[in-house]
């Protein structure tokens, strides 16, 4: 039992390993500082600047939370503390139903709604063109697909607050919202911080419906109405024709190195929370 749980852990490692070790042979011809921060994607000409791809990453991830994080505090709120049971039995599958659909048919409903939606829409309204495949259509598709994630956890640390302080609290005389905001919120806080950080690394590396809304234009974005091309769709689009260009292939395996080391850093983070907070409510 012992090594059957040990071998998915080091799965990760394993991982880690291959992609270090595919990735040495463009280190040999340039440096590490380079090929993050150079803004040149010019693969026939031995360039593999990754910074447009770390910059339409972040772009999106940062829309995705905004969008995301009010929303899904707000519903966790709802559904723990001021919804009817049946309302709450009911809502709590159809959000976890959310983390099951394929991405693909995220992508799928983003290009059929939300980029007619930025194109026709909201560019305008802003006084500015889009095609509809952008940073905020991304944005908006990704955030959909974070709400389970961080609505469940937060949810669950609202859980785990003793109701013995909320009890405290109104018998102090402070309404239901002063409780809500001064007593669950304050402690539930490092719990809330883990649900965005866990949401946070699903975002980050999201491929396919962003890969199909985002535009994937290698560029620095400079606004939420232009076309990024994230980390995840970089691989996904080219990873098939590798092969026929030198260093295509090690320059592939660095962004997925990358793109591994910041989720994977971001779930440690989240855990390391989580376990403060289940400390202090034991």
């Amino acid at each position: 039992m012992f090594v059957l749980t040990a071998v998915p852990s080091l799965i990760v490692f394993f991982m880690l390993f291959g992609l270090i070790q595919k990735s040495r042979p463009i280190f040999a011809l340039k440096s590490f500082q380079e090929l993050l921060f150079s803004s040149s994607w010019h693969p026939l000409k031995g360039e593999f600047g990754l910074f447009p791809f770390i910059m339409g990453t972040l772009w999106v991830t940062a829309v995705a939370l905004i969008i995301a994080i009010p929303i899904s505090l707000l519903t966790a709120i709802y559904l723990s503390e001021y919804a009817p049971r049946l309302i709450r039995e009911l809502a709590k599958p159809i959000i976890d139903l959310l983390a099951g659909i394929p991405s693909v048919i995220y992508g799928v409903w983003g290009v059929l709604l939300i980029v007619p939606l930025v194109s026709n829409y909201l560019a305008p309204l802003c006084g500015t063109y889009s095609s509809g495949y952008s940073i905020l259509s991304g944005g908006i598709v990704l955030a959909i697909m974070i709400f389970p994630t961080i609505i469940h956890v937060s949810s669950e640390v609202f859980s785990s607050i003793p109701y013995e302080l909320r009890e405290a609290s109104l018998s102090l005389g402070a309404t239901k919202w002063e409780t809500v905001r001064h007593v669950v919120l304050r402690k539930g806080l490092q719990g809330i911080v883990a649900a965005v950080v866990l949401g946070l690394s699903r975002a980050f590396g999201e491929t396919m419906a962003v890969l199909m809304v985002v535009g994937n234009v290698p560029r620095v974005p400079k606004s939420i109405f232009q076309s990024g091309y994230p980390l995840p769709a970089l691989i996904a689009n080219n990873y098939g024709e590798m092969m026929s260009v030198p260093l295509y292939d090690s320059a592939l395996m660095l962004a997925a190195l990358v793109l591994l080391l910041v989720v994977l850093s971001f779930s440690v983070l989240a855990r390391i929370i989580l376990v403060r907070v289940e400390k202090k409510a034991e």
